[in-house]
C-alpha cells in the first residue's frame, strides 16, 4: 500500500524534477533537433520533450503510467501539434509493422522491464528508413570501480526509480535486437551523481532480417 501511494503521487512528481537537470534539457535539445515527421516516443513521461521537437507532424505518447502522464497535460495543450496518448507497454507495441518514421526514446530504455522485446516491438513498427533517436544512462565501461557500483546500487534503484537499471549497455542491446548506428556517442553529464553520469546518446536503423 505504501509503495503503490509512492509510485502514484510521489514518483511522477520526483521524476518531472530530477528529468529538468540541465545538462539532461541539454540533450533533449540536441537529441530532438533532428526529429522529423510522425514520432513514437517510448516512455513519454511528463512531457519535457515537446519543446525540443522543431519538424513534427504528430507525437504517439506511450506512456503506461497514467498517473505520470497526468503532469504532462499542460504541456500536451500547448504544443503546437497532436499528441495522442497511447497507454500501453513498450513491449507490445499497438502499431502495424513498418509503420512508424520516427521512434524516440529519451532515459526509458533503462526502466523497461522486458527490453528485449521492447527493442524486437521497436524493430517491427519503425519504417526500413526510419530512425530511432534516443539518450540513456548506461553502464560505465571504462571506470571498473564505478561499473561495479552501478551493479551494487541497481537493486536500488529500480525500487526508488520505477524500474530503473543503473547497469545496462545499451549499444551492446540495440546491436544485438539488430540495428545499425548511423550516429552514437558517450559523454559524462553534469549536475547528476557520478554513479549516473555516463550517457549514451545515438541514432540507429534497423537491420533488415533475412530467413
Amino acid at each position: 500500500m505504501l509503495y503503490k501511494f509512492y509510485q502514484q503521487r510521489v514518483f511522477p512528481h520526483l521524476l518531472n524534477q530530477v528529468m529538468q537537470t540541465p545538462s539532461l534539457m541539454q540533450g533533449r535539445a540536441e537529441l530532438l533537433s533532428k526529429v522529423r515527421g510522425d514520432v513514437l516516443e517510448i516512455g513519454f513521461g511528463t512531457g519535457l520533450n515537446l519543446p525540443f521537437y522543431q519538424e513534427v507532424e504528430q507525437i504517439y505518447a506511450l506512456e503506461p503510467n497514467r498517473d505520470v502522464y497526468d503532469l504532462a497535460k499542460k504541456r500536451v495543450l500547448e504544443a503546437p501539434f497532436h499528441v495522442q496518448h497511447i497507454q500501453a507497454s513498450a513491449e507490445k507495441l499497438p502499431f502495424a509493422d513498418n509503420s512508424v518514421d520516427s521512434i524516440v526514446s529519451t532515459w526509458t530504455l533503462c526502466s523497461i522491464a522486458e527490453l528485449d522485446k521492447a527493442l524486437q516491438e521497436i524493430h517491427r513498427v519503425l519504417k526500413p528508413n526510419g530512425i530511432l533517436h534516443l539518450i540513456e544512462h548506461v553502464q560505465y565501461q571504462d571506470n571498473k570501480l564505478l561499473k561495479k557500483l552501478q551493479d551494487v546500487l541497481t537493486p536500488v534503484q529500480k525500487v526508488i526509480a520505477d524500474g530503473c537499471h543503473l547497469n545496462r549497455n545499451i549499444e551492446l542491446e540495440l546491436l544485438n535486437a539488430n540495428f545499425k548506428f548511423s550516429e552514437k556517442y558517450y559523454f559524462d553529464a553534469e549536475d547528476l551523481p557520478k554513479v549516473g553520469r555516463r550517457m549514451f546518446m545515438a541514432r540507429a536503423q534497423k537491420v533488415e532480417m533475412t530467413v
